[in-house]
C-alpha cells in the first residue's frame, strides 16, 4: 500500500482499526460530488457496522470551490474542539448555502465555542493539517473529489443507489485478502 494511503494517528477515522475494510476518503466541502458520496458512505457505514472503518481527509479545490478552503478550516478547527464529524454531516447537509454566516451558524448548531473557533481558523495548527492532507493528495496525483480507497485501493465505480454498499459488501464476501 502507497505510504501516503496509511493511517495516520491524526486523521479523521470512524470506526475501529480492526475492520475488515477501510474506505479512505479524499473530499471538498464545496463539491456536489463528495456531498452525494456523505449520503452513500454514511449509508454503507450503516450497513456494515463494525467492518468498515472510514478515515476523511481535505482536499478542497480552491480554484472552483471558493468555499472549500474555508469550510475544510471549519471542519479542521471544529476538530479541536472534538466536534469533527458534527461538524463534517453539518457542512455537507448545508454546501448549498455556504458563506461566513453559514459557517458560524453550524458552529453554533453543533455547540462549539466561537471565540475559541475563531482563533482556530486560521491557527498553524489547522492549515498545517490541510497542507498535508494536499500534499498526500498531490503525491498520489488526484485530481478530482471525492477520490476513495478501498484498503488502499481506489475506488472508481459508482456511489449513487447503494452502489457503494454494494461493491464494499461484495469484496467482504469475496474474501479479499487486501488489508488495511
Amino acid at each position: 500500500m502507497e505510504p501516503e494511503l496509511q493511517i495516520r494517528p491524526d486523521d479523521h477515522v470512524r470506526g475501529s482499526a480492526r475492520a475488515r475494510l477501510t474506505l479512505l476518503e479524499y473530499g471538498d466541502y464545496e463539491c456536489p460530488f463528495c456531498a452525494r458520496a456523505f449520503v452513500a458512505i454514511h449509508e454503507a457505514q450503516r450497513a456494515l457496522g463494525p467492518d468498515l472503518r472510514f478515515v476523511f481527509r481535505n482536499l478542497p479545490l480552491t480554484e472552483t470551490h471558493p468555499y472549500a478552503l474555508p469550510a475544510a478550516q471549519v471542519a479542521e478547527a471544529a476538530d479541536l474542539q472534538e466536534r469533527f464529524w458534527q461538524m463534517h454531516a453539518a457542512l455537507y447537509i448545508h454546501q448549498s448555502e455556504f458563506s461566513p454566516e453559514t459557517f458560524v451558524s453550524l458552529a453554533l448548531e453543533v455547540g462549539l465555542d466561537l471565540d475559541q473557533l475563531e482563533q482556530d481558523v486560521g491557527s498553524e495548527e489547522v492549515l498545517r493539517r490541510i497542507q498535508r492532507d494536499l500534499r498526500s493528495a498531490e503525491t498520489l496525483q488526484l485530481q478530482g473529489t471525492p477520490s476513495l480507497f478501498i484498503n488502499g485501493r481506489p475506488y472508481r465505480g459508482s456511489y449513487a443507489d447503494g452502489a457503494l454498499t454494494l461493491a464494499l459488501e461484495q469484496l467482504l464476501r469475496s474474501g479479499d485478502p487486501i488489508s488495511p
